[in-house]
């Protein structure tokens, strides 16, 4: 039992002194408001509680004007304009993506807008993104995403239309590993301690990758779907 809790303990040593995660790592990851497992059995209640980096919600930029060049500078224009008042704000900043938000720069612009489902309308889908606090509620950070909306100043006939669904992200969740096995390994220790020195502590699934539900309105629970046993010498 001693040695299977000193591997597991030298197995997060060793996570813990990983070098510097490198920029693929620190990708920005939508997180959904469902949980990450469909089966609640394979959730372990160890897990690692962490608030989001960021309350994101999408929106869609269009615009109807007919002469289609018109339309496109309009559009043109009004994503400028969006790009110029995030970075002013200091707490808004403007992505693309679905699953991995990658930054909005004057360089995607082209490529972000695209022909409307009507021939004579354009749109452009644009994540807006405002990072989390530690003191931040929930209408906190959602009033401040609908003030920013509000004040974009918009060219010609371009509207800025909100999606309902407000998620939440997390950047580089993989960097935390070394976190979520420190407390698997505290929990495999007391659980052992518990059943005395002739028990045996097996510990399987840790290669998983991070996986998360989410906890609260802005806060996530990361963990690694690995199952525990304890056994007889």
């Amino acid at each position: 039992m001693k040695s299977s809790i000193l591997a597991l303990a030298l197995i997060a040593g060793t996570c813990l002194s990983v070098p510097a995660w490198s920029q693929e790592m620190m990708e920005t990851v939508v997180v959904t408001g469902m949980r990450a497992e469909t089966d609640p059995n394979l959730v372990p209640h160890v897990y690692l509680l962490h608030r989001a980096d960021h309350l994101i919600t999408k929106v869609t930029v269009v615009c109807d004007t007919r002469d289609p060049s018109k339309r496109r500078q309009e559009l043109r224009e009004t994503l400028r304009s969006m790009i110029r008042e995030a970075a002013r704000s200091g707490t808004i900043s403007l992505g693309v993506g679905d699953e991995i938000v990658a930054d909005l720069t004057e360089r995607m612009l082209d490529k972000v807008i695209q022909p409307d489902a009507r021939a004579d309308t354009s749109r452009a889908t644009v994540i807006i993104k405002t990072r989390v606090s530690k003191d931040d509620m929930f209408d906190d950070a959602t009033a401040r995403i609908e003030r920013f909306i509000e004040a974009i100043p918009k060219a010609g006939r371009t509207e800025i239309l909100r999606d309902d669904r407000w998620d939440l992200t997390i950047v580089g969740p993989e960097q935390y590993r070394a976190a979520v096995i420190a407390k698997v390994a505290e929990d495999a220790k007391a659980t052992a301690d518990l059943f005395g020195p002739d028990y045996v502590v097996r510990i399987e699934g840790l290669q998983h990758p991070i996986a998360w539900y989410q906890k609260g309105p802005l806060d996530l629970a990361l963990y690694i779907p690995y199952v525990l046993t304890v056994t007889p010498p």
